[in-house]
């Protein structure tokens, strides 16, 4: 009980703090009422956002740099994909942004028609707690289903062993760290696992909130990389940009050309190098290319089509949607060094198309 603890304890802390990051760095208070208080009050300078934590590394940088430009203000919550939609849904929130797409119910939730803009692709990384390894782990599709099934148990487990010959495995039982938020990362990860496992489809699915057959719950990328970090033998799925900040190790995916492949800006371009549809909502897991990395993703802002509610001023709605803009153009310079891969010209395309479809009282926002 005290080493579960202090592995909540810690992904609490992680938690907390990605949480906050953006808000110190672009200097906005911490309120989530966020549009009819601050049109009422003339501050139509701050634009509030909330939801992946996927996004947030990037988001950071992208908004930071903004604001040095331009003054202004992003007040970003990282409470996870399902938080953001909930948020953009309750209209408490600017825009909410998330790794999946909206579901069927979550748009009929709406009281609008919402839009998604693609704005950066990355990788969901298998992350582990091996402290005696030296080597990189290899995963295959089916091994990593039957671990996060709960089949395999243990980390030296033959079918383990097979796809890393000459490795040195312990015999230290698998700690599966999940997702205990709704969360667009988990959506990725899930559908990546129904599409190479027939036993994961019927079992438990895909969707960004599922019944995980086994492991421990941590909130947001931050709390499943506390989980990671602080026991060992622990694996789960993280976004690449937290791995790497954080130092921890992360395995090579065997993709569906059966290459293992290592999750990298490289890998992640090959995977998005695909046909955008013009709604701007498409899957990039288990890429055909071989040379992509399988568990890639897109991760979208989302807004109402319509903007003007709750009191919203015109100002403020122009300066958003211009906001945006540049994130899919100039903004995508910050990619990456935070180990996003770039938008590619198609989606970038398809997010400009998208952007001029977004009106103020009825009249488009950007001429």
């Amino acid at each position: 009980m005290k080493i579960l603890k202090k592995v909540a304890l810690a992904g609490l802390a992680l938690a907390i703090s990605g949480g906050t990051m953006l808000t110190s760095c672009n200097g906005s208070g911490s309120g989530s009422k966020a549009d009819s208080s601050a049109s009422a009050s003339g501050e139509d300078n701050t634009i509030m956002g909330a939801g992946s934590s996927f996004d947030n590394p990037l988001f950071s940088k992208m908004f930071s740099e903004y604001n040095k430009a331009n003054g202004l203000k992003v007040n970003y919550q990282s409470i996870g994909s399902g938080g953001g939609i909930k948020g953009l849904t309750d209209k408490t929130v600017d825009f909410g942004a998330s790794d999946a797409p909206l579901s069927d119910d979550q748009a009929k939730a709406m009281t609008g028609p919402a839009v998604h803009i693609p704005v950066t692709a990355g990788a969901v990384v298998l992350s582990y707690n091996l402290p005696d390894m030296k080597d990189t782990l290899k995963l295959s599709p089916d091994v990593l289903a039957g671990m996060f099934l709960g089949d395999i148990k243990k980390w030296n487990d033959p079918k383990i062993q097979a796809i890393n010959k000459g490795v040195k495995l312990p015999s230290t039982d698998i700690v599966i760290a999940h997702r205990a938020d709704a969360s667009g990362t988990s959506n990725i990860f899930t559908t990546y696992l129904t599409k190479i496992n027939k036993d994961w489809e019927t079992k438990v699915g895909k969707g960004s909130s599922v019944n995980w057959p086994v492991g421990l719950g941590g909130k947001g990328n931050e709390g499943v990389a506390g989980t990671i970090k602080q026991t060992p033998g622990a694996i789960g799925y993280i976004e690449l940009a937290y791995a790497i900040q954080n130092s921890m190790a992360y395995a090579k995916m065997q993709n569906k050309a059966g290459i293992f492949i290592a999750p990298s800006i490289g890998s992640v371009t090959a995977a998005a190098n695909i046909d955008i549809p013009a709604d701007g909502k498409v899957s990039l897991t288990n890429t055909e290319a071989a040379d992509g990395y399988p568990i890639s993703g897109l991760s979208w802002v989302i807004l109402y089509q319509e903007q003007k509610y709750n009191n919203r001023s015109a100002d403020k709605v122009s300066k958003m949607v211009k906001l945006l803009q540049w994130m899919i153009h100039d903004g995508q310079q910050y990619s990456g060094a935070l180990n996003y891969a770039p938008l590619s010209a198609k989606a970038v395309a398809v997010g400009d198309a998208l952007l001029k479809t977004v009106t103020y009282d009825g009249k488009p926002v950007l001429q």
